[in-house]
């Protein structure tokens, strides 16, 4: 039997980090599944999900532990996965004027629809004719049959007037 583990990484950039996870998780027999990894403001932050045999399961805590003295924090927890209704899955992206709390207004207006952000990236550039910053957004959502997306796409538009909202499926 195995073990699902979600692990989250972050450390100073530096060459070889990839490989130090990897070294340990390797010598444990874990199988590495799937990651989502990024350099940002010089920090490097990753989360994976690994299969690890039971029996190896405390000795790989101890040994991602012990990365720590190399300066990299790591957290493991396992996976838990629970049976939940069928959700669609959704593109969205946002463009808007950027500002101080607009994530945390698209944030709430997605959790008051009931709506799952299964990942999220955003960015802020120049606008093509102004110095002005452009917040931009995109994110897989995952949404419930009874959602009604018409409802959810006016919230999000109404947040202000500059905001540009697309909503797609995400085949």
């Amino acid at each position: 039997m195995t073990t699902p583990l979600v692990i989250t990484v972050i450390s100073a950039d530096k060459p070889g980090l990839v490989e130090s996870l990897a070294q340990v998780i390797n010598r444990h027999g874990g199988n590495w599944l799937e990651s989502r990894m990024a350099r940002m403001a010089g920090q490097f932050a990753g989360i994976l999900r690994v299969d690890v045999a039971n029996d190896q399961l405390e000795a790989l805590r101890i040994d991602l532990d012990g990365l720590s003295a190399q300066g990299i924090n790591v957290q493991v927890a396992i996976s838990r996965q629970a049976d939940e209704p069928q959700q669609r899955t959704l593109q969205l992206t946002l463009v808007a004027n950027d500002r101080a709390g607009i994530v945390h207004e698209v944030s709430r207006v997605l959790a008051s629809h009931g709506v799952n952000v299964e990942s999220l990236e955003t960015e802020c550039t120049p606008a093509p004719m102004s110095a002005d910053l452009l917040f931009k957004a995109r994110a897989l959502l995952g949404v419930y049959p009874q959602t009604d997306l018409d409802a959810l796409r006016d919230a999000l538009e109404n947040l202000t007037d500059d905001l540009m909202v697309e909503l797609q499926d995400a085949d």
